[in-house]
């Protein structure tokens, strides 16, 4: 095959030999070793390999499959070639562009069903590990001088409150000081982050990434205000009455479903936000109220199939081991098979490797207790597949008399999340859906108070990071009109 021009038309590339280079290995710690500790997994690429797995890419003509499937349309190819000739922080700044937290979105992003999946190479062979690449260009700017501060527009006089700090609130916060209004971020948690510091665990985003990112936007000029509830501390209005011309709500999604079974509110029964939160974070990033470590018994089980199930699972194996049972058992319950799971085939992987069980097919009915109300046994029925539900997968179908019981002293929840109702009370004329979720402009993210936007889980339902990036990224924009319209 001839040399072909690259997607910018200027240098020849030789893709027939570019499909000859084998995937890379990413290192990470060996099972037996990273059951012991919450540092992440993988160790990530060191520069040599990092080029060559780059050099993978075959540089696709514009539309790349890749960008188009990224929710934040990253110009992936043009970051490979820089980082193949080993530009590193210019593969940084080209993330920088249009996404705020590349070193999170290459840490937890499913690339596998977003950008890898659609990256050519994987036609042929395994894809470009792109998600590896970008957190690996992300820490190495991050390393080797900090995150290069972005360029402030002229301020404009302008206010804007922000509540929540996940990704979407995040976003919000540094689009708008970027483009001149003073931002201001109110955290519920003692610490910034949202989800990312308090839904997902330090083996898979190290706290440190975090607290790197919430520094520079401190030190550009974001106020956080921790510790507070809005709809509770103060309300929206409230905001409004202080001087803020316009506000971003960036809640997420934090309230637990439930199974509402028999049984459900014994001791050692735990939904996975509560256990997540405990488990993961010393006592001095916590609320008082949860500054403890949970249980982990000597047979855990854990229901759920997605990646907070997985997220619970190997959490529960490194508390289990921290209180020196070294033999005991932790089960994910899974009512589907292994097809339907929604989370990353990668976490699934990593937690068998950690010798976790998954049993599929099957679905809690009860829970049993001992004469202190502890839960110590549960017990399930198998199911079987029916005909496609609303989302598309196969429907669950319990197979009568298949009951069975296992023991289970402690239990963790793991089944999604719902939205917390607060700032819907407290907010007259705010307009929510029939799930809580907040009514919006898909475009702007308007709600139906002038000057309110919202953005993320709390309008979505629980999703992912990269995706309530975008829309806190694309709030930013409608903000800023508005803001430039009083």
């Amino acid at each position: 095959m001839a040399k072909q021009p690259d997607r910018t038309g200027n240098i020849e590339i030789d893709r027939k030999a570019r499909l000859k280079i084998p995937r890379q290995s990413v290192p990470k710690q060996k099972p037996a070793a990273r059951v012991h500790n919450f540092s992440e997994v993988y160790l990530g690429f060191d520069v040599e390999t990092a080029k060559l797995e780059a050099s993978r890419c075959l540089q696709c003509p514009d539309p790349s499959g890749c960008s188009k499937a990224c929710p934040l349309h990253n110009d992936i190819p043009r970051a490979m070639w820089h980082i193949a000739r080993g530009e590193f922080l210019d593969a940084a700044a080209v993330y920088r562009e249009t996404s705020n937290l590349p070193e999170v979105c290459g840490r937890v992003c499913p690339q596998e069903k977003l950008c890898q999946g659609s990256c050519v190479v994987g036609k042929r062979d395994a894809p470009v590990f792109l998600g590896k690449l970008e957190y690996f260009v992300a820490d190495y700017e991050r390393r080797t001088g900090g995150i290069r501060k972005p360029a402030l527009a002229p301020a404009t006089g302008k206010r804007a409150a922000v509540v929540g700090s996940g990704p979407a609130g995040l976003a919000v916060a540094e689009e708008l000081l970027k483009r001149g209004h003073a931002v201001t971020v109110f955290e519920i948690l003692p610490v910034a982050g949202g989800v990312m510091v308090y839904g997902i665990p330090s083996f898979k985003l190290d706290k440190r990434v975090l607290a790197d990112k919430v520094k520079c936007l401190e030190e550009i000029g974001v106020k956080f205000v921790c510790s507070t509830t809005i709809g509770k501390d103060k309300t929206v209005d409230d905001l409004f009455n202080e001087g803020f011309h316009a506000i971003f709500l960036g809640t997420g999604a934090w309230t637990p479903t439930t199974l509402n079974l028999p049984g459900e509110n014994l001791k050692g029964i735990y939904m996975a936000t509560e256990y997540l939160v405990r488990g993961n974070l010393p006592p001095e990033m916590l609320p008082a109220h949860m500054n403890t470590k949970p249980e982990a018994g000597r047979h855990i089980a854990v229901i759920g199939g997605g990646d907070t199930a997985m997220d619970c699972v190997r959490t529960s194996r490194r508390l289990q081991i921290q209180s020196g049972i070294a033999d005991g058992t932790v089960v994910d319950y899974y009512r589907r098979t292994e097809k339907e799971m929604p989370g990353k085939a990668e976490e699934r992987a990593n937690a068998i490797e950690e010798g976790i069980q998954i049993e599929f097919l099957v679905a809690p009915v009860q829970f049993f207790g001992d004469d202190d109300g502890h839960v110590r046994k549960m017990e399930l029925i198998r199911m079987q597949l029916g005909e496609p539900d609303a989302s598309g997968r196969r429907r669950p179908v319990e197979i009568k008399g298949s009951n069975f019981v296992v023991d289970a002293d402690t239990v963790i929840c793991a089944l999604g999340y719902n939205q917390d109702r607060l700032i819907e009370k407290t907010t007259p004329g705010l307009k929510v859906d029939k799930w809580g979720c907040f009514v919006v402009n898909s475009e702007t993210g308007a709600t139906s108070r002038p000057g309110i936007y919202a953005g993320g889980d709390n309008v979505t339902g629980a999703d992912l990071v990269v995706t309530a990036m975008a829309a806190g990224r694309r709030a930013a924009v409608a903000m800023d009109a508005y803001l430039r319209g009083l």
